[in-house]
């Protein structure tokens, strides 16, 4: 693991590292925010994802996570949204797919399963990362992310319910498989057959018995993406079909944009914390 940048902030360290990346076959780059309650000893830790077009450094440095971060004393682990480099396949005239659009799943199309596993990628071998690098106890694990991201923490969590003991959202695409802007990648990564598409689809995760204990989501009501794209209702209905309590907060005249998600940005780590507590 390469060390590429180190800040003290907060009384804890933003430290943005790079690691040759065995599931993705490309170099790797990812941010980690370590609280200073780490000196004493292993401290929570909590996943953020990325949208699309993002890379790790979005979140970085307009998300404003280290102020709650450091009151909370949990660890922010930002991955990059996908493999990028010279041989991985992209489509570089569309935003919604390629390098910035991984949908956090294990590609099995050529010629794309070779490098996007971003699934694979953060559930073993970064997870296996943190462990050894960092002052991370990896029995009290969160997950929350943004738009692509929120769908990949909702598929993550509801997949792995002993793994992360919290989940949240800022307006997540909660049905991707019926989306207009993710179904074109789903069918591209995975394959025409739909029945593929459901294990990265928390809708219909939740349709097939996954379950988890609770969701928060945030959503704005001015997102531009929010009737065709995103559909929080769906998720509403999911939930509500399954058992599983949500809180869904419809933020008036919020967009879809980091000045949304680092105004509830406190709220979901605090949020977080109290469910991560010893």
């Amino acid at each position: 693991m390469e060390t590429v940048s180190k800040a003290k902030s907060h009384g804890g360290v933003q430290g943005v590292y790079r690691h040759d990346s065995a599931a993705t076959g490309t170099a790797m780059t990812f941010a980690v925010f370590v609280p200073p309650q780490a000196e004493a000893g292993p401290v929570p830790v909590v996943w953020y994802l990325s949208g699309l077009t993002c890379t790790h450094a979005n979140v970085m440095e307009k998300g404003e996570y280290r102020a709650a971060a450091a009151e909370h004393g949990v660890i922010i682990v930002c991955p990059d949204t996908s493999p990028r480099g010279e041989g991985v396949p992209d489509e570089t005239d569309n935003w919604q797919f390629g390098s910035g659009a991984g949908f956090y799943l294990d590609a099995t199309e050529a010629p794309y399963a070779a490098n996007y596993r971003m699934s694979s990628y953060i559930l073993d071998e970064l997870t296996g990362l943190i462990a050894a690098e960092f002052p991370a106890d990896m029995t009290r694990q969160g997950i929350f992310g943004h738009s692509m991201g929120g769908h990949g923490a909702l598929t993550m969590a509801l997949k792995n319910p002993g793994r992360f003991r919290s989940c949240s959202a800022f307006a997540p695409i909660v049905e991707p498989s019926t989306a207009d802007w993710s179904r074109p990648a789903l069918e591209k990564y995975l394959g025409a057959d739909p029945a593929s598409w459901r294990a990265y689809d928390a809708v219909a995760l939740m349709a097939d018995g996954r379950r988890f204990p609770e969701f928060l989501v945030d959503q704005g009501t001015a997102d531009p993406f929010l009737t065709t794209g995103l559909r929080p209702e769906l998720l509403e209905a999911a939930c509500a079909r399954a058992g599983i309590p949500l809180t869904l907060n419809m933020r008036e005249g919020y967009d879809h944009s980091y000045y949304f998600i680092s105004t509830f940005m406190a709220d979901h780590l605090a949020w977080h914390a109290r469910r991560l507590s010893a």
